[in-house]
């Protein structure tokens, strides 16, 4: 027997780090919104590492905050140390990252769904979705069906979920909650292109049975890298008390449990894992899904890098009330007993107790070529789909995606036009048009090299790139836009006082420039001395009396746009070139089988994809430039 149980605006199945994104960005705009959830205890859940943020990632993190997105607060309030990758290359790759009290982020995430109006969270697994009229309703196990105007499916990799530990297989969640396996078969029924993909989990051991004695340090960073660029609110909850008691945003903070240390596999390792490599249901056929490409398991290193004598191993801590220790690198679906003598073949853990072992999970998702840039289904309007579910891997890219389907779902239910971003200002934008456009065939991992235009895409700059925009659909407040305004007039006017300050040409200056193989002869603004490789407003302090007293942001947002004003400019310049083939909006009901000179490879493409616009034509795997040509000159008639 079933009920109707209640009418919403938004349903978003999952709460995840998409689906809390999609709730609340949706719930904020002013949409009646629930989320459901198979474990409330489980909301926003890391099963896999107790991070967030790392090369390219922290660049999503960035942009989530600056549009109005949770992640990013959240992660800060529970810090327990962070870093800032990559700061020995340039600004476009610098990336934070940090390693977060797992629990703690967690149950703050519930808080903040909990606490949030237009919300309503329930524990309930959905067992079917079926349109209805012009929405959809939503069925649980117990009977109670819910009707929303607007759908979003965000069950990362719970749907029809199998888990893999040698030969020992069986249907399950993460972290040993149940799947949603009649919800896959609803799915199925319903006509969405479903196809399977693996991830996988290293093991947990106890901190207690670890020789730190044989092992590599991997101390944080001070001042630590956040996340938010709201670091007074951050700053604000730590000062009531909640988040983490160690967390480095609070001066003077210490806590043993918050360090990070890294070890190295043996050649006993390879060997160990060569020898029982036939018991790996990866190896044996066992697992139908393909796995992420650019997060290898131990088995998959040790077999496709035979040359290389030993691989990193990250030991972090999974919270500050724990002893659990996460070995990053040793992801495994080995049997158990082989995974304990690959881990205790590490120098340090030769005592290694485990509390969980590693696991591989099979899962379905969707193909996102049935979406469009929106995160909508092209052939189920009001439904969207975000996270996992698309085929992408990571916390980060799962938060992206919900933000942008949260925002289009609740805009769809107002009557407004969909927020689509483009490549050329957000990774959040690049993510979403590779997804749609080239789709995946393994899951989605975003990475720097993915975007054309990644020197303007700094994580340094999200804010300057994304929070307009934010307060333009509604997610940043008065107060935030105000603080981000001054942050613009702050940014500007040291620039016009870098134009303007001559420096002497002192002997000091001159030694310093030598020092770098640079001559100095005569005096120069402050500006010129910036462009100079090597020189910058730390190591210029002593020679500029006239510094005001500013955040570090501000001086390092005016030394980055002063240093590549010119490769800037250039970046700059191939936007506005690309902007002319986004610009030409391709008709929605186009029959590309009639229009003479298109390829029968291209044809069949764009009625699939169904682009929007020329540029996202081209960027169709099996579209041609003489196809966008011909589009051209079709538009043109």
């Amino acid at each position: 027997m079933t009920y109707h149980a209640g009418k919403y605006d938004v349903a978003v199945v999952g709460a995840g780090h998409a689906g809390i994104e999609a709730a609340l960005a949706a719930a904020r705009l002013g949409c009646s919104t629930a989320v459901f959830m198979l474990n409330m205890d489980a909301v926003g859940n890391l099963p896999c590492n107790p991070s967030i943020g790392g090369s390219s990632k922290g660049h999503l993190v960035r942009e989530i905050d600056a549009l109005g997105g949770a992640m990013g607060k959240i992660a800060d309030l529970t810090t327990l140390q962070s870093r800032m990758l990559n700061r020995g290359k340039g600004p476009a790759v610098h990336s934070p990252r940090a390693q977060v009290d797992r629990r703690l982020y967690s149950a703050a995430m519930k808080s903040l769904l909990e606490g949030q109006v237009n919300l309503h969270i329930r524990q309930a697994e959905i067992i079917a979705v079926e349109p209805v009229g012009k929405g959809y309703a939503i069925t649980t196990r117990l009977g109670a069906v819910y009707t929303a105007d607007c759908v979003i499916l965000a069950t990362g990799t719970f749907l029809a979920g199998r888990i893999h530990i040698g030969d020992c297989s069986y249907d399950s969640g993460p972290d040993g909650m149940f799947p949603a396996v009649d919800l896959a078969k609803s799915l199925k029924k319903m006509g969405l292109p479903l196809r399977r993909f693996k991830t996988g989990t290293p093991p947990r051991i106890h901190r207690a049975s670890v020789d730190f004695s044989k092992l590599e340090l991997q101390e944080g960073e001070m001042p630590p890298a956040a996340f938010s660029f709201s670091k007074e609110e951050v700053l604000s909850a730590l000062d009531k008390g909640y988040g983490t008691k160690t967390n480095p945003l609070i001066p003077n903070f210490s806590g043993e449990l918050t360090l990070c240390h890294i070890g190295y596999t043996t050649e006993k390792t390879a060997e160990t894992i060569r020898q029982n490599i036939y018991r790996s249901p990866l190896y044996s056929g066992k697992i139908e899904g393909t796995g992420p490409r650019y997060c290898p398991s131990i088995e998959d290193k040790i077999t496709r890098f035979p040359d290389k004598k030993r691989h990193q191993i990250f030991l972090e801590p999974c919270g500050e009330d724990t002893q659990e220790l996460y070995l990053q690198g040793v992801s495994s679906s080995l049997p158990e007993d082989v995974q304990i003598a690959v881990v205790r073949s590490i120098e340090g853990l030769e005592n290694a107790v485990f509390t969980r072992p590693a696991y591989a999970i099979e899962y379905d998702c969707v193909d996102p070529l049935a979406m469009n840039a929106s995160l909508e289904f092209l052939n189920f309007p009001r439904l969207f789909g975000a996270g996992q579910f698309n085929g992408s891997s990571g916390y980060e890219e799962a938060a992206a995606q919900g933000l942008l389907a949260g925002i289009n779902a609740a805009r769809k239910v107002m009557g407004k036009p969909p927020v689509i971003l483009p490549r050329s200002n957000s990774y959040i934008g690049t993510l979403a048009d590779d997804l749609v456009t080239k789709g995946c065939s393994d899951p989605y991992r975003m990475m720097t090299a993915r975007s054309e235009y990644r020197l303007l895409l700094r994580q340094d700059n999200a804010d300057r790139r994304l929070t307009p925009l934010g307060y333009e659909i509604g997610l940043v407040n008065e107060e935030r836009y105000d603080k981000f305004r001054e942050k613009l007039s702050q940014i500007q006017m040291e620039k016009q006082r870098a134009a303007k300050l001559r420096i002497p040409c002192t002997e000091q200056l001159k030694a310093l420039c030598e020092d770098f193989g640079q001559a100095l002869q005569g005096s120069f603004t402050l500006e010129q001395l910036l462009k100079r490789p090597r020189l910058t407003y730390e190591n210029l302090a002593p020679f500029d009396q006239e510094r005001p007293e500013l955040p570090a942001e501000i001086f390092e947002a005016v030394e980055i746009d002063i240093k590549y004003a010119g490769y800037i400019a250039r970046q700059e310049a191939a936007v506005h070139e690309a902007s002319r083939l986004e610009e030409k909006q391709l008709p929605a009901n186009i029959d590309y089988a009639q229009i003479g000179g298109l390829r029968l490879e291209a044809q069949e493409k764009l009625a699939a994809a169904r682009p929007q616009n020329l540029g996202q034509a081209g960027r169709i795997s099996g579209v041609t430039p003489a196809d966008v040509a011909v589009l051209i000159v079709w538009l043109g008639k």
